[in-house]
């Protein structure tokens, strides 16, 4: 293994921030919008639909640019990572092995990532490519990123459809992260034990691995 290539959301930062901050906007209790999230997300929909159960005939695009305007759009500080993050990436680098993160978030996102000077060699959203997960434009992406055979990358994530069963495809290794509600929810569906070539709980598992 040469690059481990990481997704953002709910593999190195929490999304209780961003789903809060779409529950104060649309005026209802946090656990709403977090139960709603997981019922549509068991169903196969986009997490999504849940603000549209919420909303409905909510303009996403609209309303995102209506909480930046009024000063209450994204926003990623230290607390936001999983304490096992920073650990992780610089023993990989340590080892030797090229870091990447690279998930399906906005611009705005990978700034506030880049802010936080995570050890990497690239980071990168799918809003900077053109491309969002689970597209195989995504992946081909990144490989020409790693500049490696896909055999030689991991890519590391919580959500079988986004993460690892379209990577696997392309032709990455893949390593499936038991972390936040996607993770948990299909930890040990058949497929991703199938699929996967490592099933970790932490980060840190991976400095033992490669």
């Amino acid at each position: 293994m040469r690059v481990v290539a990481f997704d953002i959301g709910e593999t190195l930062t929490r999304d209780d921030r961003y789903w809060n901050a779409w529950a104060d906007w649309l005026g209802v209790p946090p656990h709403t919008v977090s139960a709603l999230v997981g019922a549509v997300v068991a169903q196969g929909r986009d997490n999504a639909d849940a603000l549209r159960l919420i909303s409905p005939g909510i303009d996403l695009p609209a309303a995102y640019a209506a909480r930046e305007a009024a000063g209450r759009g994204e926003y990623l500080n230290e607390s936001d990572l999983y304490p096992d993050v920073r650990p992780a990436l610089a023993g990989l680098r340590e080892r030797g092995l090229r870091v990447i993160v690279a998930g399906n978030q906005t611009v705005k996102a990978g700034k506030l990532l880049e802010a936080l000077d995570l050890p990497v060699d690239v980071l990168a959203t799918s809003a900077d490519w053109g491309f969002a997960k689970p597209d195989p434009a995504f992946f081909d992406r990144l490989i020409e990123e790693a500049a490696v055979d896909p055999q030689d990358i991991v890519y590391v994530g919580d959500h079988p459809h986004n993460d690892v069963f379209p990577a696997h495809t392309t032709g990455l290794r893949t390593a499936h992260l038991r972390r936040g509600p996607w993770g948990h929810l299909w930890a040990n569906d058949p497929k991703v034990v199938e699929t996967a070539d490592w099933r970790i709980n932490s980060l840190t598992e991976l400095l033992d691995l490669f």
